[in-house]
This record gives C-alpha cells, structure tokens and sequence, in this order.
C-alpha cells in the first residue's frame, strides 16, 4: 500500500519512545536502522511479530541496525508490552497516526475475511542516510525476523 519505494528518502517524522524521548529521522541521520509498523500493541499477530524480531534481535544488531516498532498505542500501551515480552528495542507512540500516514501504511486492508481500516504490517530497512534500502510488504508474522536477517546479515 505504500507509495515509498527502495532508493527514497525516509518521510520526516518525529515521535515519543517508551521512554518519553523523541526519536526523528533527523536523530537517526548515521544510524542504519529498522522500521517495522504493525497494528497494535498485544494482539496476537503483532506479538507473534514483535517476539520474532526480539528472539533475532542480537544477530539484527550484531548486522547494525537500530530496530524500532510503531503503531498507533500510546507511550503507556508500549510499556506494558515491552515489559510483558522483555523487548530490547523501542516502540514509538503514532497516535496521531502522522508517521503511519506519511510512509502511506493507513487505509483499507482485508481482516478475518472482512474489509477494515487501519495499519498495513509494513517493514522498511533504512540505510545511515536515511535512505530506503528494503521494504518488506508481505509480512510474515512468525518468520518476521528471518524476512528481516536475510536483507541485513
């Protein structure tokens, strides 16, 4: 669903952490980093990604990618996930869905056989200049962290 592409720059955002701290795409300029969007905190195909992404994570930082999940929770929401599952990377608060919005990710989308509106599980891998270097659309919520690895490692 999302109009970016490999090779375009990150849209610009600026979000809160669970920490209160804010993360923008300016913060990250010499980092290379993971973006992946996901629908909502604690839900079983969102933990069964986000716990994916956890049980890879070292070899995903030992790649040098930063790793950061947004959905449209709040600060307190990503606490009581990332406490309830021991996630080791940040979880940025979109409530506003602004970020969501800008990388295209909210709209119409197929749930449970129905339509629905709301978040496209989308994952997209950012070089240290903040250019997009993968976009994975087709996001497998068990395996999420081989998808990621075998573009990374």
């Amino acid at each position: 669903m999302t109009h970016l592409k490999v090779g375009d720059a990150v849209p610009d955002f600026s979000l809160l952490d669970q920490t209160s701290e804010e993360v923008s795409n300016k913060s990250l300029l010499g980092t290379k980093y993971i973006l992946f969007f996901y629908p909502k905190d604690d839900s079983p195909g969102c933990t069964k990604e986000a716990c994916a992404i956890r049980d890879s994570y070292r070899k995903i930082d030992k790649a040098g990618y930063s790793v950061f999940g947004i959905s449209p929770d709040n600060v307190k929401k990503h606490n009581k996930f990332i406490d309830k599952y021991e996630f080791q990377y940040s979880l940025l608060a979109d409530e506003n869905k602004e970020m969501i919005n800008a990388f295209g990710l909210w709209g119409p989308k197929k749930f449970m056989g129905r339509e629905v509106v709301g978040v496209h599980r989308t994952t997209f891998i950012v070089d240290e200049k903040g250019i997009i270097e993968h976009i994975i659309l087709k996001v497998k919520t068990k395996e999420h962290d081989r998808q990621i690895l075998e573009l990374v490692a």
